[in-house]
């Protein structure tokens, strides 16, 4: 017989399993009954945009203000997936926002307090892209006019001066990158 201690890692896994598994089904449910109430609201939308323009004219946006507590871009969304598909059910599983991908519906950015912090690059890096970006429209653009290459180049002077000292005089000369500046057009 087995002791209590090798039996209960594998029971606590399954239950765990059995837990994920249960959840994973309701959360399934709720991506439908989400779905389901945004192309039920639009179809209410659609019908309710009808009514008020055949009765109050062009009084629409109007009326959503007043009415619809959610973004006139929620409400066009809404109307755009009620317009376009008739049976949400092909979409089980699918979040709003996967289903409006699909359909090619726009969809509201997500706030920036829900959006991961992303830092702030580095001067080097973001002068670095300036000066690529820069390279790379001179190369592709060989109509530019001999003026627009002078400035370019008094541009990237001090950046180039800079540099040098990396590439040519070794270590000991280099200046730290953090002390690197852009450089500010004159033009």
């Amino acid at each position: 017989m087995k002791s209590p201690a090798s039996v209960s890692p594998a029971h606590e896994i399954n239950r765990l399993h059995e837990e994920v598994a249960r959840q994973t089904d309701n959360s399934r449910k709720c991506l439908h009954a989400a779905l389901m109430a945004a192309w039920q609201a639009g179809q209410l939308l659609l019908a309710e945009q009808k009514r008020v323009r055949r009765t109050m004219g062009g009084a629409w946006g109007h009326w959503l203000e007043e009415k619809f507590c959610g973004s006139r871009r929620t409400a066009q969304n809404y109307m755009r997936l009620a317009e376009t598909v008739p049976d949400v059910s092909a979409f089980q599983g699918l979040s709003l926002r996967q289903v409006y991908l699909r359909l090619g519906i726009a969809t509201e950015p997500k706030s920036r307090a829900e959006s991961a912090r992303v830092e702030k690059l580095p001067p080097h890096i973001r002068l670095a892209s300036k000066l690529l970006v820069a390279l790379k429209t001179r190369n592709d653009a060989p109509t530019s006019t001999p003026e627009q290459w002078v400035l370019l180049q008094q541009d990237l002077r001090a950046l180039y001066d800079q540099l040098r000292c990396i590439f040519e005089a070794g270590p000991a000369a280099t200046t730290p990158l953090n002390s690197v500046r852009p450089v500010v057009s004159t033009k």
